[in-house]
């Protein structure tokens, strides 16, 4: 066997808040294999093309949705699959990436996918959406690389607008981990943890009464980490 007769992929779980709730990109696949099952969006990595290229590249043709770091879109590789079989068209290894941004446009299906939407994290572990070839493990390591990183990292911030309250920090917590998180004692961490968030000086009516609105801080870790409730 020719050890450079292999093929190379970038595939994304890309999650974003829609309704308070979290949300994975999905593209129901127009071509064989798996035609219509649904998917993580991505494709072949070119010859002449970074892996990262690739994978803002497969995600627009695809999705329509646009890898804007001006936007405040965070994106980081996983991990790399290369399981032989998990692709039947031959050898194939693919580089996994994680994206999350705090308000990602609706999807606008293109290239091979027959159509593209937001799924709500809560069902897809549920088991109520099977995932074509291996993505099912794909999607379950980035979901839970995003849970872990928000224990000691301001990844949630990438989740919320340059301004935002502590209550609508909180409610990314919550969504990502599944788990209710108690309002006082996450204040006092966020709050307590220096250079995390920084207050603007200005508020925002949240419920009727004034609440101070933060930005993400310079440090971008959390000391102590913030640990999960078990869910």
């Amino acid at each position: 066997m020719d050890p450079f007769s292999f093929a190379v992929t970038a595939d994304l779980v890309v999650l974003t808040m829609r309704d308070r709730a979290l949300h994975v990109l999905l593209v129901e696949r127009g071509i064989e294999p798996a035609a219509g099952t649904w998917a993580l969006p991505g494709g072949f990595v070119l010859a002449d093309e970074s892996l990262d290229a690739a994978a803002s590249r497969e995600l627009a043709e695809e999705t329509g949705v646009r890898l804007d770091p001006r936007a405040g879109v965070h994106l980081e590789q996983v991990r790399t699959y290369g399981t032989p079989g998990r692709d039947p068209r031959g050898r194939v290894v693919t580089v996994a990436w994680l994206a999350l941004a705090p308000d990602l446009a609706d999807p606008l299906a293109g290239s091979d996918a027959r159509s593209a939407r937001w799924w709500p994290v809560a069902d897809i572990e549920a088991g109520a959406l099977p995932l074509a070839f291996d993505h099912a493990a794909i999607f379950a390591d980035g979901l839970e690389r995003a849970r872990a990183k928000l224990e000691y990292s301001a990844l949630a911030t990438a989740f919320c607008p340059p301004e935002f309250t502590i209550a609508q920090l909180r409610a990314v917590y919550e969504a990502v981990w599944g788990v209710p998180v108690d309002p006082r004692n996450f204040h006092r961490k966020i709050t307590g943890a220096a250079g995390f968030v920084e207050p603007t000086g200005a508020t925002v009516r949240d419920g009727g009464r004034p609440a101070q609105l933060f930005r993400r801080g310079a440090v971008g870790q959390l000391q102590p980490p913030l640990t999960r409730v078990p869910r």
